[in-house]
């Protein structure tokens, strides 16, 4: 009994991490937003992350919130899938949907 309670109580731990990560983008949302959204990310972290980026300019790839003091590879990793570059500020604008948006603005082929 002891040993499958143990096996369940690693198998939680493990995912946990794994759901808590909501997708932001980095880019445009507000240090609250960022805080809310990512595993790990608090308020000083998030502001850390907004303060960067005015400074910078937006982020090229997800390795650069990796610049950020406190912002570790594990907790980067943990995060990876979760941090979006473009889009909207949540997982509803997701990258599936910006790319059926950006083939539906194609300009139309013009005869000569």
């Amino acid at each position: 009994m002891l040993r499958k309670l143990a096996a369940f109580a690693l198998a939680l731990a493990f995912t946990l991490p794994l759901q808590a990560a909501t997708p932001v983008n980095v880019n445009n949302a507000d240090a609250t937003t960022i805080a809310k959204a990512l595993d790990g990310i608090g308020p000083a972290k998030a502001a850390a992350i907004v303060a960067w980026r005015d400074e910078h300019g937006p982020f090229k790839s997800v390795d650069e919130v990796g610049q950020i003091k406190g912002v570790g590879t594990s907790l980067l990793e943990r995060n990876r899938a979760a941090i979006l570059l473009s889009g909207g500020d949540t997982a509803a604008d997701t990258p599936a949907k910006a790319k059926k948006a950006k083939a539906k603005k194609k300009p139309a082929e013009t005869e000569e």
